[in-house]
């Protein structure tokens, strides 16, 4: 879509391996997951409470809402567990030299 561009949110070494933390996309409450070096960035905001998923607890490639445990996949958004049943948005990331780029529109 040529509304959409990829936006500079951070610093590689800003992001600890194997968790999650939150950054602002213009305007969107991002959160992005490191998970084995790969970087997914997801909706922070949990699809079944408003609760911040950055708050939450990462495991490989799930990420638990610290709210009422509900699980996504932080890959797709796809909802793992009850009480979530609506997947979270998800959003393409690329590492660029040290800096973590979000395409977001």
């Amino acid at each position: 879509m040529a509304s959409e561009k990829w936006v500079d949110v951070i610093g590689v070494e800003e992001l600890p391996e194997a968790d999650v933390v939150g950054v602002d996309v213009n305007g969107r409450d991002v959160a992005l997951h490191t998970v084995g070096g790969k970087v997914y960035a997801t909706d922070n905001i949990c699809t079944h409470g408003h609760a911040r998923l950055c708050d939450g607890f990462l495991e490989g490639t799930e990420i638990e809402c610290p709210l009422h445990q509900g699980k996504f996949d932080v890959r797709d958004g796809k909802p793992l567990c009850a009480p979530a049943t609506e997947p979270l948005r998800t959003y393409e990331t690329k590492i660029e030299g040290a800096r973590v780029f979000v395409r977001i529109g």
